[in-house]
C-alpha cells in the first residue's frame, strides 16, 4: 500500500469515529418546563375527581358496616355470654371464652372513640360536597386519606381480639364435643 493510501485510510476511520461520537449527542439543546408552562396546564382532572368521589363513597359505605355491627355489639356480647354461663352451669370450663369475651369488649371500647373520629371526618366531608362531589381536589384527597386510616385503625382494634374469641369458641366446642353412639 502507499503511503496516500494510508493515510486516505486512516482520515476516514477517524472520520467515521467523529461522527458516530458526534452522533450520540443531541444537536439542540433540551430545557425542563418552567413553572408556569403552559404546554402541560393543571385544568381539571375529571379522572382524579371520579377515584376520589368513587373512594369516599366506598369509605362511607365502610363505615356504616363498621357502625352496624359496634351498635350489634353489645347484643353479640349478651348472647355469648349468655353460653358461657350456660356451660359453667353444666360444669364445663369456660375460662377461655371468657377471657377472650373480655378481651374482645375491652377492644370494641377501644374502637367506638377512633369510630366516632371517622364520624365526625364524614360529618365535616371537607373537600366533598353534600352529594359527595369534589370540591377542593386536596382537601378530598387529605379528607379520603384520613377516613381510611381511621376506618383502618378502628378494624384492627377489634380484629385479632374477634380472631381470639372465634377460636376460643371453636377449642371448647371441639373439647366438649357430644359423644355420638
Amino acid at each position: 500500500m502507499s503511503k496516500v493510501s494510508i493515510l486516505l485510510k486512516n482520515a476516514l476511520v477517524v472520520a467515521l469515529i467523529l461522527g458516530i461520537g458526534l452522533a450520540a449527542f443531541p444537536a439542540t439543546r433540551v430545557f425542563a418546563a418552567g413553572l408556569n408552562d403552559p404546554s402541560n396546564p393543571p385544568g381539571d382532572h375529571p379522572k382524579v375527581d371520579a377515584l376520589l368521589e368513587k373512594i369516599w363513597a366506598r369509605e362511607q359505605t365502610l363505615y356504616q358496616r363498621q357502625n352496624d355491627r359496634l351498635a350489634k355489639a353489645d347484643e353479640f356480647f349478651a348472647r355469648v355470654q349468655s353460653g358461657i354461663d350456660k356451660a359453667t352451669a353444666k360444669g364445663y370450663d369456660a375460662s377461655g371464652v371468657q377471657a377472650a369475651l373480655d378481651a374482645l369488649e375491652a377492644a370494641v371500647d377501644a374502637a367506638r372513640p377512633i369510630h366516632e373520629n371517622a364520624a365526625s371526618i364524614i360529618a365535616a366531608h371537607a373537600g366533598f360536597d353534600a352529594n359527595g362531589k369534589v370540591t377542593d381536589r386536596a382537601q378530598a384527597h387529605e379528607t379520603v386519606k384520613l377516613l381510611g386510616h381511621s376506618l383502618r385503625d378502628s378494624h384492627n382494634t377489634v380484629a385479632d381480639p374477634f380472631k381470639a374469641l372465634r377460636e376460643a369458641v371453636k377449642a371448647f366446642r371441639e373439647a366438649h364435643k357430644p359423644a355420638n353412639p
